[in-house]
Order: C-alpha cells, then structure tokens, then sequence
C-alpha cells in the first residue's frame, strides 16, 4: 500500500506541471505572498474541502476492495479510484488558477 502512497505522491498536479514549463521559459511562478488574503482563504478553502472529499474517497475504496474477491473486480476498483482521484484533483487545481487569475 505504501507504493500506492509513493507513486501518487511523485505524480504531479496539471498546475505542477504548467509551472514548471513556465520557469523552464524563465518565467516565475505565482507567490502565495502575492495573494490577498481573501484570495489565501478561498484557495484554502478549496484545498480543505477538496481533501475532505479525497480522505472519503479513500475510505469508500478501502471498503469496497474489502469486500471484492475477484481479481478483475479489484483492478476495476483501483482504477475508478485512481481515475476519480486524478478528477478531484485536476478540479481543485483549476479551482485555485482560476482563483488567482481573478486578481
């Protein structure tokens, strides 16, 4: 379980990357110092919530692959998991662009 940890651990956000690919243009990413802190709070609020949601989904996938048998039935389980996982997170991490594309 701990490689599942690991490997989504190194997977990298679509904001991630798009940053990255900035500096590599030698342009320089947001600072969070440069928000207002109204802006700080919605982004954070998006983030919280978006956890609260990742840490029920875990849950969800722990129960259900408990009480699968079938080994095509676990890999469907894991890739639903993975797949609804990957969604949230794409959707927090255009949440908090378009939050700081407001200013």
């Amino acid at each position: 379980m701990s490689d599942k940890k690991d490997m989504a651990a190194k997977i990298k956000s679509a904001y991630d990357l798009a940053l990255e690919r900035l500096e590599a243009d030698g342009i320089e990413k947001p600072r969070e110092e440069d928000l207002d802190p109204a802006t700080l709070e919605r982004i954070s609020e998006v983030r919280n919530k978006t956890e609260a949601k990742l840490a029920e989904l875990e849950i969800l996938h722990r129960d259900q692959r408990a009480s699968a048998a079938d080994p095509a039935e676990l890999e469907k389980i894991d890739e639903e998991y993975t797949a609804e996982r990957r969604r949230m997170e794409e959707k927090r991490e255009s949440e908090i662009a378009r939050l700081r594309q407001e200013l």
